[in-house]
């Protein structure tokens, strides 16, 4: 590659990641290589769910007393007896604990699912011995960059914050708006670390190189080309909104069956290949080194089949 910003391409790669999906899924279809490869499509993404759907509920006549005075706050925590203190803190030990054991096996499995697509097979302790270190160093990585992320946004949350409450008089009105502002700010910052944190573990992959390296190299490729990542980002939020509508709509259809874990994920395989082919096959339009087919090592007796020939 020449380093010329015109041979990279956004709809060629899809092209070419819904070819692949096919290949490893369907040409032969094979149910056992399915479980194996949809386990590994699990374990990458066991962490990435949450509590995302609990709230209290807005017209609660507890958010309603807890929040319309400042003292009624201070009266609840006060109301609290030590021992509830120390169940929480323990809860809250026991939540991070669980969060920091996902994501170092999550982290171990997204080698695995890249190894499966890279190597077209359906193996699961080989590539999670095999690339150890690197996972590890991706475990760490991943811990740091969360950890950045939850700092930038206490630094803009009091930035916010600090000037509403002193200058205003009606600091909680004032305060409504923090989520809109705080949006503005971090979003453009944390969809490009997430563009590049998606690429990290490929070149780490290809390079058998540790997270740092690795990282480092995205942010100077992203200095070089980012109007690219730009249009990559954009069509990846398109595509995600209408991946996240058709596994919500099949969700529905299938009484909830596709909600169970990795009952799931084995359902919806094709989208989870087809979305982790199509940024691997993005990556590699920048050269050899981040072109994780370029150096497939021969096939070993677990191979399930052959190694797919590189996609042109």
């Amino acid at each position: 590659m020449n380093g010329s910003e015109s041979k990279i391409e956004i709809f060629k790669p899809f092209g070419e990641a819904f070819e692949l999906t096919k290949k490893i899924l369907f040409q032969p279809f094979n149910f056992e290589k399915w479980l194996i490869i949809g386990f590994a499509a699990f374990l990458t993404h066991l962490n990435g769910g949450g509590f995302n759907g609990f709230r209290l509920p807005a017209n609660s006549d507890w958010t309603k007393q807890a929040f319309s005075q400042p003292d009624s706050v201070r009266s609840f925590i006060d109301q609290i007896a030590p021992v509830w203190w120390i169940l929480i803190g323990v809860a809250v030990l026991l939540f991070i604990a669980i969060f920091v054991v996902l994501t170092w096996i999550r982290s171990r499995g997204h080698f695995i699912f890249i190894d499966c697509i890279v190597r077209n097979r359906a193996a699961i302790v080989q590539p999670w011995k095999e690339y150890r270190i690197e996972g590890n160093s991706y475990f760490v990585f991943s811990l740091l960059l969360l950890l950045a992320i939850i700092g930038l946004v206490i630094v803009v949350a009091l930035m916010i914050i600090v000037p509403a409450v002193v200058i205003s008089r009606h600091e909680y009105s004032a305060l409504a708006f923090l989520p809109l502002l705080l949006l503005l700010i971090i979003l453009p910052v944390f969809l490009l670390l997430i563009t590049l944190f998606q690429f990290v573990a490929p070149v780490m992959y290809r390079r058998r190189c540790k997270a740092w390296p690795a990282f480092n190299d995205l942010l100077s490729l992203l200095a070089k080309h980012l109007g690219v990542f730009v249009l990559y980002l954009l069509f990846g939020l398109v595509v995600g909104v209408a991946v996240a509508i058709a596994i919500v709509t099949a969700t529905c259809l299938t009484c909830c069956l596709a909600a169970i874990p990795y009952v799931g994920t084995v359902i919806f395989l094709p989208v989870y290949v087809f979305l982790q082919s199509f940024s691997l096959l993005f990556i590699r339009q920048f050269g050899p080194d981040y072109d994780v087919w370029a150096a497939i090592p021969e096939p070993t007796a677990t191979t399930t089949s052959e190694p797919p020939p590189l996609p042109s």
